[in-house]
């Protein structure tokens, strides 16, 4: 017996607005397959209009709201069955991100939970890192995003702690990160992983994905830290246009990438962590995994 369902995810990040839609397989006897399908990512940059001014522009108000109605017709077009959509920091510290998110859903029906630091951690966390860890190791998991990053300690096999911090990429890119908030995360992740006495890290986000992509590593097999420092201060030898026109990143990476590989080196010093692992794992995949567990509320399209 064969049953094949599509269930679609939205993210909509600080940096860039995501759609994956994934096949999910089960067949009798077997473990269920997710497969993913489709992802569409657009660089819309919510960060850069909130984390300044404190509001979406008109512009990208309008931009949010033309991708949403795309996806909706993807996903149509797909035929998902079941989906959720989920506004991250951007939308969340917006003074008009719920005006805008009951807006689009008044002209596409796509509905925008908007969720917390927690809740974001958690859904990350639902994907199914036991494919991806040792079940005898300890990890320091660090999903970058543009408005936030989130932190978990896994021992054994499970979460033991989570905490999310407002240190991301483009708040970093615009220089509004308070040192406060930089030695709260320093403070928090030495004092939760001082009693391991070996920890490694886990990579999730764009960034570390292309950097691992760059990398030409095999699948499960991690980065040192040494060579995330090179890669570093190489790119950082670079001017914004170099970075596009030799180094050959998308113009919306090419700024973004080294604010989020401060942040990894970061965490990586203060566990002391030698070794980061990328699953290529995110909050879409976590959202997926939570639709077809039903730990989140979905939608029909």
């Amino acid at each position: 017996m064969l049953s094949i369902k599509k269930y679609g995810a939205i993210d909509i990040g600080s940096n860039a607005v995501r759609l994956l839609i994934a096949i999910i397989i089960e067949e009798k006897g077997k473990s269920t397959r997710f497969k993913k399908s489709s992802l569409v990512r657009v660089p819309i940059r919510l960060g850069s209009d909130v984390f300044v001014k404190g509001a979406i522009s008109k512009e990208n108000k309008k931009r949010l709201m033309d991708t949403m109605m795309a996806f909706k017709l993807l996903m149509k077009s797909h035929k998902v069955e079941l989906y959720k959509a989920c506004a991250t920091s951007a939308m969340r510290e917006a003074s008009n991100g719920f005006e805008i998110a009951q807006d689009i859903f008044e002209h596409t029906k796509i509905q925008i939970d908007i969720i917390d630091g927690e809740e974001e951690a958690t859904i990350i966390a639902a994907t199914d890192l036991n494919e991806y860890i040792d079940n005898d190791r300890n990890y320091l998991y660090v999903d970058v995003g543009g408005g936030s990053t989130e932190f978990s300690i896994l021992h054994n096999g499970e979460k033991v702690i989570s905490k999310s911090f407002k240190i991301g990429t483009v708040r970093l890119l615009n220089d509004i990160v308070k040192r406060e908030t930089w030695l709260d995360l320093e403070s928090w992740i030495k004092n939760n992983t001082a009693k391991y006495d070996k920890i490694d890290v886990i990579g999730s986000g764009g960034n570390i994905n292309k950097i691992f992509k760059i990398s030409g590593k095999a699948m499960g097999k991690p980065l040192t830290y040494f060579y995330l420092s090179s890669y570093y201060h190489n790119l950082k030898s670079y001017s914004y246009e170099e970075r596009i026109t030799e180094l050959n990143l998308n113009q919306d990476r090419a700024d973004v990438i080294i604010p989020a590989l401060q942040i990894y080196l970061s965490a990586m010093k203060w566990s002391k962590a030698k070794h980061i692992y990328v699953p290529k794992i995110g909050l879409s995949d976590g959202i997926i995994k939570s639709l077809y567990y039903e730990t989140i509320s979905s939608k029909t399209i």
